[in-house]
């Protein structure tokens, strides 16, 4: 298993370098050159909304992500530091709802949108999305 783990500060300005190492990666991974542009979208909702966690609330630790390539899948983990309120059910959609949390739900719909397998984790310290997309098995050229 091969790990590439990128950390950059939160400014709106470093997510396209992390699109673009992440679709390079994924490319190498074996993800299917028709997916790239699925991966790149995705990874750069994940840190935008990142980054706009950790500028809301005045956090100055980097966005890490985490690019693994496994057997037969490619994983890309895009992390904050923000606490994230554990709500009870019900929350969700109330009349008059927060601006910001409801832009938060907006990108994690389109990221669920572009991935099929999206695992999304939040807590008082902080958050996690992982998001897996299958590889196609290396192809060696014929001796």
């Amino acid at each position: 298993m091969a790990t590439v783990e990128l950390r950059f500060s939160a400014l709106p300005e470093h997510v396209r370098t992390a699109r673009l190492v992440a679709a390079a990666v994924a490319r190498r991974a074996g993800v299917d050159e028709a997916v790239l542009d699925e991966v790149r979208l995705a990874v750069g909702e994940a840190c935008t909304r990142a980054v706009g966690l950790h500028q809301n609330v005045g956090i100055t630790a980097p966005v890490k992500v985490s690019l693994i390539e496994e057997e037969k899948q490619f994983s890309i983990e895009v992390g904050d530091e923000a606490p994230h309120a554990v709500s009870g059910a019900g929350t969700r959609g109330a009349a008059g709802g927060d601006p910001e949390a409801e832009e938060d739900e907006m990108g994690l719909a389109v990221i669920s949108g572009l991935v099929d397998d999206v695992e999304v984790t939040a807590g008082e310290d902080g958050g996690l999305i992982r998001m897996t997309w299958p590889t196609a098995p290396a192809v060696l050229p014929p001796v």
